[in-house]
């Protein structure tokens, strides 16, 4: 992907590179937050390191989402930013990819499932998207949005499986580093691989050697089982984790990236992801969602066998009030 101009957001094929990544921070400089890094003594006694959480539950909109749907759009030619951008999603990325075409004033057509919430239907909708739905099944998403493509000329945006969209992702952990400095080792959650593939890329281009880990729930553990086996695995039927931002599998693109880039995946319990989105809310006073609670489950889940200086990647904070699991 490395020299491709404006308007190639459509068309290729490969994988980003570190040089996508830095491209895609200096895009959407300004465009999105940038978001605190944050630390808590106690956070680093349990864990047995010290630990600087990058917030991206504090994003615009609240998720790392926003990142790699603005540089999506970002990346489109005037003739394609007509037309609009597509995608499937019942969560964060719609409400990421409405919020960025928003802000550049074109149509986005979000097809979601017809069980979504109303909550975050109406975050779509109050961000100027259009919503599609469709049955709740992943066939059913895809063959929604390829019509909703057929029929507008949309730039479909994949949550995941987009380079744009994992350079995007990459530039939180870039932010990261320049304000905490060297780091030992950063952690992220891992679903369909989008934000672990652009954390890594970034993390190991501005710092070789560091240590790369991902973290997954145990009820959604794809990843974690691809990478043992050394062949893209799917998650099967009916991953039920709390941690409902997890449940993507992950891609070609996205194993052949970290397969290449990260050193283990560490998977988690449900009763380990309370015990850290509670910590979370109650020492740190942040509104973390089950999702962006798994790599601090991750790190309290083996104290003391961590670098020294651990750099956090809390991806969102997105929660549902009426269902929370404490």
């Amino acid at each position: 992907m490395k020299d491709r101009v404006a308007g190639a957001a459509d068309s290729f094929t490969g994988s980003p590179s570190f040089g996508d990544v830095v491209a895609a921070a200096a895009r959407i400089a300004g465009h999105v937050r940038r978001t605190p890094v944050m630390t808590s003594r106690t956070l680093d006694e349990m864990v047995g390191s010290e630990v600087l959480m990058k917030c991206e539950n504090l994003q615009g909109g609240g998720a790392f989402k926003l990142r790699g749907a603005t540089n999506a759009v970002l990346c489109l030619n005037d003739d394609q930013a007509r037309r609009g951008v597509a995608a499937h999603s019942s969560g964060n990325h719609a409400g990421a990819l409405a919020l960025a075409a928003s802000r550049r004033g074109i149509p986005a057509h979000l097809v979601m499932p017809s069980d979504v919430t109303a909550a975050k239907k109406a975050a779509v909708e109050g961000y100027g998207g259009r919503v599609v739905l469709c049955e709740a099944t992943l066939a059913a998403r895809e063959a929604t949005v390829a019509q909703v493509v057929a029929e507008t000329g949309a730039t479909e945006v994949h949550p995941y499986d987009n380079p744009w969209v994992i350079a995007g992702a990459g530039t939180a952990t870039l932010e990261l580093l320049a304000e905490a400095g060297p780091l030992d080792g950063v952690v992220a959650p891992v679903s369909g691989g989008g934000l672990l593939s652009g954390t890594a890329l970034a993390a190991h281009g501005a710092q070789p050697g560091i240590r790369v880990v991902g973290a997954e729930p145990l009820l959604a553990d794809d990843a974690a089982r691809s990478l043992a086996a050394g062949r893209r695995l799917d998650a099967g039927p009916g991953p039920t984790t709390m941690a409902d931002g997890l449940l993507a599998t992950l891609s070609d693109r996205t194993f052949a990236i970290l397969r290449d880039t990260v050193d283990e995946i560490v998977t988690v319990t449900e009763d380990q992801i309370v015990e850290a989105m509670r910590l979370l809310w109650e020492r740190m006073k942040l509104v973390v969602e089950p999702a962006g609670a798994v790599p601090i489950a991750a790190l309290l889940a083996r104290p003391g066998a961590w670098p020294p200086r651990v750099g956090v990647i809390a991806s969102g904070g997105n929660v549902d009030l009426d269902r929370l699991p404490f």
